[in-house]
């Protein structure tokens, strides 16, 4: 069994708190990423998961068993970290054999796991070299062939690619999706960047200041962000908000910006008239609007253009405020053209004003 739950867990450096009342539970064979700008907590939750770091109140069970009185070799985990920790004066096979060799395990046993690890990671060519003749990529490998080679109940990963170039971070992150699919190991993963959680995880557990804004797949959290800052941490590029205030009008509504009024029927919400809310919608939900269209626009001229190859990201003014819209690059403004858009309300959010909570019913 290697179910996680954490019960009320909290963490303290004296008089500061930087884990509160934390919740979680982690099913068997579930990759999950903590998720979080800096500072959230989301290493040093890890590091109480691994036994690196003191729990300073409530529980942490893997398997159904308290561990947190027990020493990180006693809690069935490997730990990948962001540097790579590897002893540059012995070669790749001593590396990833190291815990084995001073767990005293039969040399016959050592080649035969080095080697079958060594096979599913492609170092094969690389056993008898030392960690200064390889890649980047190549290293993160044996970091990872480290930590398989204890057949742990649970991997945790801290930021282990966060060393690594754009194109090689690709590459390994496809090669820990792969590894994951292979060994179906309860998996933690720790990340500032929101494509690798996307990309890897079952479920994204997203914090800030020590506590937990909302858990979900990476589809719910992107669809159905809780709150305001759940909906401008997750998307790239980034959700656009405009302040408005709500209106009955007949059997809909309608949301108010100055001089731009947008009408919705807004059964999708919990609305009130004359509540002030926050609208949100991502930049490639504005679609170009047809020549004729008069309702539900945005409407500016385009102050920037960024060109992405396939897309361009245009960005305009609208009542003070910086609007972007992800754009087919065929369909792309001049630079002080005119733009105007529209959406479809299926893809529009609403947020409380006071509280930042989304008023989507649930």
């Amino acid at each position: 069994m290697s179910a996680i739950t954490c019960s009320h867990v909290e963490k303290s450096y004296g008089a500061t708190t930087v884990i509160r009342d934390l919740n979680l539970s982690i099913e068997e064979h579930e990759f999950v990423v903590f998720l979080g700008p800096s500072g959230c907590g989301k290493s040093t939750l890890l590091r109480m998961l691994a036994g690196l770091e003191d729990i300073s109140g409530g529980e942490v069970s893997i398997g159904g068993k308290v561990v947190n009185d027990l020493d990180p070799g006693d809690r069935g985990i490997a730990m990948v970290f962001q540097n790579y920790a590897l002893y540059p004066h012995m070669t790749i096979f001593d590396n990833i054999a190291f815990g084995l060799k001073r767990q005293k395990v039969p040399k016959a046993e050592i080649q035969q796991r080095v080697e079958a690890v060594s096979k599913t990671l492609g170092l094969d060519p690389y056993l008898g070299r030392k960690p200064a003749e390889l890649s980047g990529g190549q290293q993160q490998r044996v970091a990872i062939a480290r930590a398989m080679i204890k057949t742990p109940k649970v991997f945790l990963f801290d930021e282990p690619l966060s060393n690594l170039d754009a194109k090689l971070r690709n590459h390994m992150r496809v090669e820990i999706a792969r590894l994951h699919q292979s060994l179906n190991t309860t998996t933690v993963y720790v990340t500032h960047d929101q494509l690798e959680a996307m990309t890897l995880a079952d479920r994204i557990v997203l914090l800030r200041d020590g506590r937990i804004e909302q858990i979900g797949s990476p589809a719910e959290i992107y669809e159905r962000p809780g709150n305001l800052f759940v909906a401008g941490f997750i998307g790239t590029p980034n959700m656009n908000f405009i302040d408005v205030t709500i209106g009955r009008k007949g059997d809909g509504w309608t949301l108010t910006n100055g001089g731009t009024v947008f009408s919705i029927d807004g059964s999708r919400f919990k609305l009130q008239h004359g509540e002030r809310a926050v609208l949100g919608i991502r930049p490639p939900d504005l679609k170009p609007a047809a020549p004729d269209a008069s309702g539900n626009l945005l409407a500016g001229t385009a102050d920037l253009i960024e060109f992405h190859g396939n897309d361009a990201l245009v960005t305009f003014g609208l009542g003070g405020k910086e609007i972007s819209a992800l754009v087919s690059s065929r369909a792309c403004p001049v630079i002080r053209g005119d733009v105007r858009y529209t959406f479809d309300e299926s893809s529009l959010h609403l947020f409380d004003a006071k509280s930042g909570a989304s008023l989507l019913w649930q």
